[in-house]
């Protein structure tokens, strides 16, 4: 890590200090080294369960990769080709590096209003993250490439931006949508690894699969756990802020069975997915 992406963790009394240093930590490496060392010291209790600063609108970003609409990133080449599959885990590589921005900033912007517990399992997830983008980072330099070398879009962040004052919002959208969207297609993107050959990125995609159902259990329990605090039918709730805002993401086909050891029952999504 950076002198000072290591001084702004070192630094860090609080768990709000802590989460602030990682979103200030541009280079991606160091990020991640960052994301780990925090939940190292939340977990061994060197960090105060304090939110005495407030998180950032937007997380400090490296020159590279650039940013593009989602409409001019470019294609990814014949699929199977080594050069598809470079792209395909440099697309993934970016989803990890914003993620971890995504678990500390729910962390840190939320973690006040809710239980200890909560930050517990955003930090956790925080550090499932940034190894994950540390296993993609180190498979795309084997395979000649890096993290930074394609462009990338910005659309999981602007997702934030969108719910930074509503945490059911960010729960309904994040894990709830965007990762379930994740188990979905992940088995078949492990296929077609497995079948050109590069078992090596099959199992880093099936390492990543089993956590991410972990990540959108936590966030299920969570926006149950707000929803019942607030009088509210958690699945209604769900549907009405999907459909009112997110109805783009929640689009067959689905991983029934991923889905539902995550406790993302049909209950929530069947009815949005047999009206489109």
């Amino acid at each position: 890590m950076s002198e000072a992406g290591r001084s702004g963790v070192i630094a860090a009394r609080s768990i709000a200090e802590a989460c602030r240093a990682v979103l200030f930590t541009a280079d991606p490496r160091e990020k991640a080294m960052a994301a780990r060392a925090v939940a190292r010291a939340w977990h061994s209790g060197r960090l105060a369960h304090v939110f005495d600063v407030a998180m950032p609108d937007r997380p400090l970003r490296p020159e590279k990769p650039e940013l593009l609409p989602p409409n001019r990133m470019p294609k990814r080449g014949r699929a199977g080709s080594e050069r598809a599959r470079i792209a395909m885990l440099h697309a993934l590589a970016h989803i990890e590096y914003v993620a971890i921005d995504l678990a500390f900033d729910c962390a840190g912007r939320f973690g006040a209003a809710l239980p200890r517990d909560f930050v517990d399992d955003w930090i956790g997830v925080g550090a499932d993250e940034a190894m994950h983008f540390a296993l993609l980072d180190r498979r795309l330099r084997a395979m000649g490439s890096f993290y930074g070398a394609h462009p990338a879009h910005d659309g999981l962040w602007e997702t934030a931006e969108k719910t930074r004052d509503d945490l059911t919002a960010r729960l309904a959208l994040v894990p709830m949508a965007l990762e379930a969207r994740g188990l979905d297609v992940t088995p078949a993107t492990v296929a077609r690894f497995e079948a050109a050959g590069d078992s090596a990125s099959a199992r880093i995609l099936t390492r990543i699969y089993a956590d991410e159902i972990r990540h959108v259990a936590a966030g299920t329990k969570w926006f149950e756990s707000w929803c019942e605090m607030a009088g509210h039918i958690p699945t209604e709730t769900w549907q009405a802020l999907i459909a009112q805002h997110f109805l783009g993401v929640v689009k067959p086909p689905f991983n029934d069975s991923a889905r539902h050891a995550a406790g993302l029952t049909l209950d929530y999504y069947g009815t949005l997915a047999a009206a489109r």
